[in-house]
């Protein structure tokens, strides 16, 4: 595997690569990689001829008061899986390669990015689009893979490359969890053993969700409520939102119809934490 760590070297890369006629796909992140992340990279690997994987703690995304310093970094072991999954391709630049001096220009989704998660990290999808959008221009994938945890930002960047006319096919991939259900993440690092217990009250309250939900419930306060109710009894947690929208458009639901996501944030110890159900319903 080739590690590269500058814009130029990376894009004479990927252009070269184009002009073979391979096809490129392209799996960005930020590291502390996990089988979700390497997930991803067989994806990617059954779509392309050629897989180029980012780690980029990407600062822009992160608020003022949030984890960037702290943010869990551990690229020797990244490199060793990697090369494990049979990547070609490492790009792994600096914050100076990527915002150098003066750096003034960034992209907003309008509509999307200051809801759910937005709410509560002002500013991050913003540091998302403007930090995608610009790995996309340097590696120029032909197909570019993402988890469905992070299923706010899949619709962001969706509307994204819709938007701006962007030759890449986003592939959504599915959550992976643990044996338990906890959904895998980079930050579950930071729990200590009892709050790693604790944190499998998200899972088991999307579980509760579908549970009702089958059984016939269709109110998304009811719904709502119910979750709410069961992580309240983990003293370890503190919710940060649940949330019913359509999947698609993110608007909120009062009756569940058509496509429904189902998408919470929960603080466990020092870890915000995310989870979500994509469920399709139909009308009562």
């Amino acid at each position: 595997m080739e590690i590269i760590t500058e814009v130029a070297p990376m894009k004479a890369v990927a252009r070269a690569t184009a002009r073979q006629g391979q096809r490129i796909g392209f799996v960005p992140t930020m590291g502390a990689l996990h089988e979700g992340h390497l997930s991803l990279v067989r994806a990617a690997q059954q779509r392309a001829d050629v897989v180029i994987v980012s780690v980029f703690v990407n600062p822009t995304q992160f608020g003022p008061h949030e984890d960037f310093n702290r943010y869990p970094r551990d690229l020797q072991t990244d490199i060793a899986l990697l090369e494990r999954e049979g990547v070609q391709y490492l790009f792994a630049p600096s914050v100076e390669a990527m915002y150098p001096a003066g750096y003034a220009t960034y992209v907003t989704v309008e509509g999307l990015a200051d809801r759910l998660c937005g709410r509560s990290r002002p500013g991050h999808f913003r540091g998302v689009t403007t930090v995608v959008l610009k790995l996309f221009e340097i590696v120029r994938p032909h197909v570019a893979c993402f988890g469905q945890k992070d299923a706010q930002q899949l619709v962001i960047i969706r509307k994204m490359v819709a938007d701006l006319n962007l030759d890449v096919e986003i592939v959504a991939c599915p959550i992976v969890r643990e044996p338990d259900g906890l959904a895998m993440s980079s930050r579950n690092r930071y729990l200590q053993p009892d709050e790693r217990q604790a944190a499998t009250i998200l899972y088991r309250s999307l579980q509760h969700a579908r549970q009702m939900i089958d059984s016939g419930q269709r109110q998304a306060a009811e719904i709502t409520a119910a979750m709410r109710q069961l992580i309240q009894r983990e003293p370890l947690a503190r919710i940060d939102y649940i949330e019913i929208v359509n999947a698609q458009t993110l608007d909120p639901l009062t009756v569940l119809e058509g496509e429904c996501l189902i998408a919470l944030a929960v603080f466990v110890g020092p870890a915000r934490l995310i989870d979500n159900l994509v469920v399709n319903v139909s009308a009562a």
